[in-house]
């Protein structure tokens, strides 16, 4: 499988220079791509091609008014180019239900918070002996190295975000086999896991794991920046320090959330043979009054981890529908006992009479629901037989009381 392996970047002052160039002849080439398409459209004249538009931009280079798309690398160009192909593939492919709805491609501006150029392989892009990134027509930059790369990279892709940070990202093929070894039962086994606000994981063998609430610790930062910013007088010099301070906060409450999913996803992954989770409609519960929580939380971006994880290292992955009762089934004896406030957290079962934690229950209900074999904290699976109730007792023909329909011995 391919994955995207970024890794900070640290430009001097001459190649953030070169760089900023590099992004603004990138978006020129984008936007002249995309005019020249819909002025087409707009005029009744067949779909202009990549070809056409690659010879367009070849003939702008020798004019004065473009002159300066000369002093980049010409591959930063062409894949400007496809990056719109792409655009536009996409839309059609929304229009014929191929892949969520999304809009037309749209131009691009300066004041974006994310810019990016791509390098692929004839652009001779290296890394050099002493760890640097040499590009073209930019120089050789100082990376700091993470973690190796599994295969040689094919192309690099460049980004600045908002907080005026520099990152190289490569897409590379992981190895052959890194399939882990099978977990042992004494050590772990199948899981079932429930996300909740409160505790931001619950499994099924009751564990439990608090949530960080990452954006609710740092609210008090982000206000303060956020206040100094909207003092600033619009255009200024000071309202762009003051943008980028605002940036770099929210950066980091990305970043250890990022860090935190990545963690927890990783030892899920390593010490179960199989994990099941719930299909959340995260978009929808967005909407509520929890927004805030929520978006903090990062459900989506959690499961999608675990969920490529577990196929990177061949684990099992179930997600069950988000129609399923697991809050209302009790998972001892399996009676539906019907929906509950969110204020009740521990409840008892009206048919068996256990005890039932309302997160742990969930969880073990998920892993049921995804045939996974578990058992709750401090409950069983398969509950012990238990006396049939009064209105069940019957007679016999022969005069034998009856246990449910089954002569007692």
């Amino acid at each position: 499988m391919q994955l995207r392996y970024s890794f900070r970047m640290y430009p001097n002052d001459p190649q953030r220079l070169a760089l900023a160039r590099a992004f603004g002849c990138s978006r020129v080439v984008y936007n002249d791509a995309l005019r020249a398409r819909e002025t087409a459209r707009t005029a009744g004249l067949p779909f202009v091609t990549s070809a056409e538009l690659s010879k367009q931009v070849t003939a702008a280079k020798k004019t004065e008014e473009r002159a300066w798309l000369g002093e980049v690398s010409a591959v930063v160009l062409q894949q400007s180019l496809r990056d719109l192909d792409t655009a536009y593939r996409n839309f059609f492919d929304s229009l014929k239900g191929k892949r969520p709805r999304m809009g037309a491609p749209r131009f691009k501006s300066r004041k974006d918070i994310r810019q990016a150029v791509r390098f692929t392989a004839n652009a001779r892009w290296k890394i050099t002996t002493g760890g640097d990134l040499s590009l073209p027509k930019i120089g050789d930059v100082r990376v700091k190295w993470s973690r190796t790369l599994p295969s040689t990279p094919s192309t690099v892709t460049v980004v600045k975000d908002a907080a005026g940070r520099y990152f190289c990202s490569f897409v590379v093929e992981t190895g052959q086999d890194e399939t882990l070894p099978k977990a042992t039962p004494e050590v772990a086994g199948q899981v079932g896991i429930d996300l909740g606000l409160t505790h931001f994981a619950i499994l099924s063998d009751g564990t439990k794991i608090d949530s960080p609430r990452f954006l609710r610790r740092a609210e008090k930062k982000l206000k303060r920046e956020q206040r100094r910013l909207s003092r600033k007088t619009k255009g200024s010099s000071n309202r762009t320090k003051a943008r980028i301070k605002v940036a770099r906060a929210h950066a980091q409450v990305a970043d250890a959330r990022r860090e935190f999913h990545h963690q927890l996803s990783t030892k899920l992954i390593r010490e179960n043979q199989a994990v099941a989770v719930e299909d959340l409609a995260v978009k929808g519960l967005a909407r509520t009054r929890m927004a805030k929580s929520i978006h903090d939380a990062g459900w989506s971006s959690f499961l999608t981890m675990l969920e490529y994880k577990a196929v990177r290292y061949g684990r099992g992955f179930h997600r069950i529908g988000r129609f399923e009762p697991t809050s209302q089934v009790c998972s001892q004896c399996g009676i539906k006992d019907g929906p509950k406030p969110l204020n009740i957290r521990v409840w008892e079962c009206r048919a068996c009479g256990a005890v039932l934690d309302r997160d742990i229950n969930a969880a073990v209900n998920v892993a049921k629901a995804a045939g996974l074999a578990v058992s709750a904290c401090r409950a069983r699976v398969r509950p012990e037989l238990v006396p049939a109730q009064r209105e069940e007792a019957g007679t016999h023909r022969d005069g034998q009381p009856t246990v449910v329909g089954i002569p007692s011995i």
